[in-house]
């Protein structure tokens, strides 16, 4: 994979995962474009760019906007979807207004970025499209209303363009991490197994993005409870991970 010149739209770069991911690519020699809602925090991103760097602040929940920011940018070689909302809840705890977020944001948000820069790759034969899912989109999970469904959305999307694009010249990828230690995950509770840092999760990312494979679940270990999990029936797979109080 050869980064130099290359422009990589990165959507959900202000901190984090896409961060992280946006300073390797930068230092590959990458153009990088960061997106997210908040232009200061995207100034200051821009600021820890070692290579060429534009900032878009942009809303993915707003369609409009989204088409915008698309058509006023140069060519494309690639576009990351990283942007996600979380808040830990039970159904018994249903927050209309933060689930409806999960989903415009984790899921159809994703889809309108797709939307937006598709026809254009298309048009040029050429392009590489690299969505973020999660383990926690392989089941449905305890306490996991509206994240755990936006993810499994996010994944069956991913899986539906490789579908149709493999084998041509626009590449598909999927990313799948656990925990990774972030302002969301601070919101968590509960014991978080092999929580990573940001600068690995995006190594990670890195590396599948530099392979010819279509998806990573990480980290390997424990991405095999949740690829097992889908093996199992559904009255051992909710004893074990949703038991009864």
């Amino acid at each position: 994979m050869k980064w130099h010149g290359k422009r990589y739209w990165l959507v959900g770069a202000s901190e984090g995962l896409g961060l992280a991911l946006a300073q390797l690519l930068s230092a590959k020699g990458a153009e990088v474009i960061l997106s997210a809602r908040s232009r200061p925090a995207l100034e200051i991103a821009k600021s820890l760019m070692p290579g060429p760097v534009q900032i878009l602040p942009l809303d993915v929940a707003d369609g409009s906007a989204v088409a915008k920011a698309a058509a006023d940018l140069e060519p494309l070689d690639g576009v990351v979807y990283l942007a996600g909302v979380y808040w830990p809840m039970k159904a018994q705890e249903w927050q209309a207004d933060q689930v409806t977020a999960m989903c415009d944001v984790n899921f159809t948000g994703c889809a309108r970025v797709i939307g937006a820069v598709l026809p254009a790759m298309l048009a040029r034969n050429q392009g590489h499209i690299v969505i973020t899912g999660s383990l926690s989109g392989f089941r449905g999970l305890p306490g996991a209303v509206g994240y755990a469904a936006s993810k499994s959305g996010v994944m069956a999307l991913a899986e539906a363009l490789y579908c149709d694009l493999r084998g041509g010249p626009i590449r598909v990828q999927l990313a799948n991490p656990g925990f990774i230690k972030t302002r969301l995950t601070d919101k968590n509770s509960f014991a978080m197994p092999f929580l990573m840092h940001p600068d690995e999760a995006a190594a990670h990312m890195l590396a599948l993005m530099e392979s010819r494979r279509f998806k990573s679940n990480f980290p390997t270990i424990f991405s095999w409870l949740f690829r097992l999990s889908q093996f199992l029936p559904d009255w051992a797979y909710y004893r074990i991970f949703a038991p009864k109080g």
